[in-house]
C-alpha cells in the first residue's frame, strides 16, 4: 500500500517529543541490527544512520566505527533535533534532512547505510534501494531491520470485523525483499527472521505507544472521514476479544537483512566494451 508521506512526516514531527518513551520495539531491533552487523569485517569511514528518528544509534555506530563519520539522516526536523541533542562532544556526527528516496549524497560515498525500521515507511522501496546501490561504494554494507508480513495482523484481523477500509500498512517478505535488493544492483543479501510478542493490558496503552512513535495510520488508501466512536470501540471490543483473558498480544515479525554495495550499475542500453581486451584478428 502506499503512504501518504506528508501525514508520515506530520506525525513523525509531533512524535519527536515523545518518541523515547516508547520506542522499545525499535531498540529491540537496534540492538539486534548491530549484533549482526558486528562480525563484519568492514572499515567505514561514513555511515548513515537513514531513519535516524532521535538518534539511539549514533553512540553504538561510533563505538563499533570509530574512524567513521556518523551522518544521521530524517526525514523530519524536530527527529534531528533530538538527535543532535544526544550527541557526545567527541562524536563525529552530521544531521541531514532528506527523503530516504533521494539521498542528497554523491555515487559510491557511503560505507555503510543503517536503517532501523525505515523500510515500513517508504512507499517506493525500489527507488529506496536504486538509492542505497548508487551512494554505497564497492563493498560497502546495506544493513536493515523491518516489520515482515505476520505483523501486526491482530489489528488488521479486527479491523476487518468492523470494515473494509485500509488501516494497518502491508510489509514485504524476505523474498520480496532479497529480489528488489538484487533488482536494485546489491549483492548476496542476507536475510534472517526473529519474533516479537508484545501484551497490553489494556487498548489504551497499545494507541498510546503506537502514537508516541508516529507509528498511527498514513495509508493514501485510508477512509476520509475521521473513525466514529463507535467503530473505534467496537474494533477494540473485536481485539480483546481475540484473546481468552481480555489481554491485547501483538505479534512482531522483524526481518533483518543485509548486502553488499556493487559500484554503479550498468545501464543495459548503454553497455560499453573496453577495446583494449578486444583481441585483433591475425590475417
Amino acid at each position: 500500500m502506499m503512504l501518504n508521506h506528508d501525514h508520515v512526516r506530520r506525525r513523525f514531527e509531533r512524535a519527536a517529543s515523545t518518541f523515547d518513551d516508547a520506542d522499545f520495539v525499535h531498540a529491540a531491533t537496534r540492538e539486534g541490527l548491530l549484533a549482526r552487523i558486528e562480525p563484519l569485517l568492514l572499515e567505514a569511514q561514513l555511515v548513515v544512520d537513514l531513519g535516524s528518528a532521535t538518534g539511539a544509534a549514533n553512540r553504538p555506530l561510533q563505538k563499533r566505527f570509530r574512524a567513521a563519520r556518523i551522518i544521521s539522516v530524517d526525514l523530519t526536523h524536530r527527529m534531528l533535533l533530538k538527535a543532535r541533542d544526544k550527541k557526545s562532544w567527541f562524536s563525529n556526527s552530521a544531521f541531514v534532512q532528506a527523503n530516504a528516496e533521494a539521498l542528497p549524497f554523491r555515487n559510491e560515498s557511503i560505507d555503510l547505510i543503517f536503517a532501523n525500521l525505515l523500510l515500513p515507511w517508504v512507499s517506493d522501496h525500489s527507488k529506496l534501494f536504486s538509492e542505497v546501490a548508487r551512494v554505497l561504494r564497492k563493498g560497502g554494507v546495506f544493513a536493515f531491520a523491518t516489520l515482515g508480513p505476520d505483523s501486526l495482523q491482530e489489528i488488521r484481523r479486527a479491523w476487518k470485523q468492523i470494515d473494509g477500509n485500509a488501516h494497518v500498512n502491508t510489509f514485504l517478505d524476505m523474498h520480496d525483499l532479497g529480489d528488489g535488493l538484487v533488482s536494485a544492483g546489491l549483492s548476496d543479501p542476507v536475510l534472517d527472521v526473529d519474533r516479537l510478542r508484545v501484551d497490553y493490558q489494556k487498548s489504551d496503552g497499545l494507541f498510546a505507544d503506537l502514537t508516541a512513535v508516529g507509528a498511527r495510520n498514513a495509508l493514501r488508501q485510508r477512509a476520509n472521514a475521521l473513525t466514529g466512536k463507535q467503530r473505534y470501540a467496537a474494533m477494540i471490543a473485536a481485539l480483546a476479544g481475540a484473546a481468552a483473558d481480555g489481554r491485547i498480544g501483538l505479534d512482531l515479525e522483524l526481518v533483518y537483512g543485509h548486502c553488499w554495495g556493487c559500484g554503479p550499475k550498468m545501464d543495459p542500453a548503454n553497455y560499453r566494451i573496453d577495446a583494449s581486451r578486444i583481441p585483433l584478428r591475425k590475417t
